[in-house]
């Protein structure tokens, strides 16, 4: 079963930085009046809807994730991917909130132009979503989930059933990472009493509770389990908690402005022990919320092999450089590349086994879900493909961590097996 794996480990040294020479400008598509399926030049317009936090803590990384699947976009109408169809993206801001979430996803659904949906980066957020889009068999495809219950199930360790036909995701689940992430605690940094704290939210109480799960299978032990309000600055019961406690270190399940703060607050009270985190924690911001020094041992998991070790990866990067986007494309962008290329890899083969046209899109919809688990290609991230329940095929995990003011990709990189 899917949940029983082994892994193993090897050690990558930090990548000395290279220039990547811009040979392609590329610009963000343009705006489409609702309704309007005329390309232009002969082709039908077909739309990706694109869900993720464009405004307010997380609009950083939700704009490196839109940014990617625009360029998947670009790419697809410059090589003329779908004969006949030029595909547009509509992004819509869902401020890291499930019911505005579900709201979007209901807009894409009445569009009748839309044949699926990129996003969202929240779990708790797609978990709001995914139902409405399901029930109007469209596809939604994440590059930044990591709830394994989206794919499996509720009873994902025990008895993992797939809920939903038409969710895919190109990254590994927090049922896959976490464990490394307890590993590379409990073994390499040998931390053996710990502290986990949650924000409440699905993507944080779930991974903790993967970690804490691997963790204690390990020989660890959690002395304390605190959670705190994301909406909330200061931290100070929790950092008592911690202290008093006697962990030795810190296990945080959430996102990097919270994560930042903990750790900047933890390092004022004394508590010198490293934090961990998931694929949330790891942004460059981070490092600016908690300070440079407050930020030294902190450490995150991120999904496949560190992106600019990838040779897979060039062409994406040197793409997304070229365009000239303020933005970095940071932990998710490529994923959510892959994302956007494995919908329109999907809608190319409905097309082509409706005779080569689009016709009706609320009734090409159905067709783009089945050939979605089909879909496999070589991609910026590797093997780009879906097992039964919709999850990544590639199961490869990165340890990360701050070592002198910057994060350090890939000090170690582990691949997880069945």
């Amino acid at each position: 079963m899917r949940h029983t794996r082994t892994s193993k480990s090897t050690t990558v040294t930090a990548a000395t930085a290279t220039t990547l020479a811009a040979t392609l400008l590329l610009t963000a598509c343009g705006s489409r009046e609702e309704g309007d399926s005329s390309g232009g030049d002969g082709t039908t317009t077909v739309t990706i809807g694109f869900d993720a936090p464009l405004s307010k803590d997380l609009a950083a990384v939700g704009l490196g994730m839109k940014n990617s699947a625009e360029l998947a976009v670009k790419k697809a109408n410059e090589d003329k991917t779908v004969d006949g169809v030029t595909f547009e993206l509509v992004a819509k801001d869902d401020q890291a909130t499930p019911n505005i979430g579900q709201q979007n996803a209901a807009a894409f659904v009445a569009d009748d132009s839309v044949i699926g949906v990129v996003g969202a980066y929240n779990s708790s957020v797609s978990a709001a979503m995914v139902s409405t889009l399901r029930d109007a068999r469209m596809v939604q495809v994440s590059g930044a989930n990591t709830a394994a219950a989206l794919t499996q199930g509720a009873d994902y360790e025990t008895a993992p059933k797939r809920e939903y036909d038409n969710y895919f995701r190109t990254i590994s689940t927090d049922a896959v990472a976490a464990p490394v992430m307890a590993e590379y605690f409990f073994t390499d940094l040998k931390i053996k009493k710990l502290a986990t704290v949650d924000d409440k939210k699905t993507y944080g109480v779930g991974i903790v509770d993967n970690f804490t799960d691997a963790y204690k299978k390990l020989g660890g032990k959690v002395v304390v389990h605190q959670s705190l309000n994301p909406d909330e600055a200061d931290y100070a019961a929790v950092v008592n908690s911690v202290k008093s406690s006697g962990a030795q270190g810190v296990f945080y399940g959430g996102e990097y402005p919270q994560a930042g703060s903990l750790k900047k607050q933890l390092a004022a009270a004394g508590f010198d022990g490293p934090l961990g985190g998931g694929d949330a924690v790891k942004d460059d911001e981070l490092v600016s919320i908690a300070g440079a020094a407050a930020a030294e041992g902190t450490y995150a998991h991120s999904d496949g092999a560190p992106i600019d070790k990838l040779d897979s990866a060039d062409d994406f990067i040197t793409a997304y450089d070229g365009a000239g986007y303020k933005q970095p494309y940071g932990v998710f962008g490529a994923y959510v590349y892959d994302a956007t290329t494995a919908l329109i890899q999907a809608v190319k083969a409905a097309v082509e086994g409706n005779d080569g046209k689009v016709g009706n899109i609320t009734e090409l919809r159905p067709k783009v879900v089945e050939a979605m688990q089909d879909v496999t290609f070589d991609g910026a991230t590797g093997k780009v493909g879906f097992d039964e329940y919709g999850d990544s095929v590639n199961q490869v995990i990165s340890v990360n961590g701050v070592r002198d003011g910057k994060w350090v990709n890939g000090i170690k990189v582990v691949t997880v097996e069945d």
